[in-house]
């Protein structure tokens, strides 16, 4: 057996390894997608909530017992 052989023999070894990894980095990407849309939605449920519970509909600038957004949001 010559050194000619052994190379080619590591070489397709590593090809195998080096798919292998690439198979795992599109499972990762395909998981971090996934996360990023759950966690997308996360922070959209929650700016709902946020306005729901605001009911003068500006946060930063809430005013307490703002009678008409209280009226508006079925409140009173």
């Amino acid at each position: 057996m010559s050194f000619r052989f052994f190379l080619e023999f590591y070489q397709i070894c590593w090809m195998f390894e080096s798919h292998s990894q690439q198979r795992l980095a599109w499972d990762d990407a395909a998981e971090a997608r996934i996360a990023r849309m759950r966690a997308e939605a996360q922070a959209a449920a929650q700016l709902r909530a946020m306005l729901i519970a605001n009911p003068s509909g500006s946060l930063g600038h809430a005013r307490m017992n703002d009678a008409q957004k209280l009226k508006e949001a079925g409140l009173l």
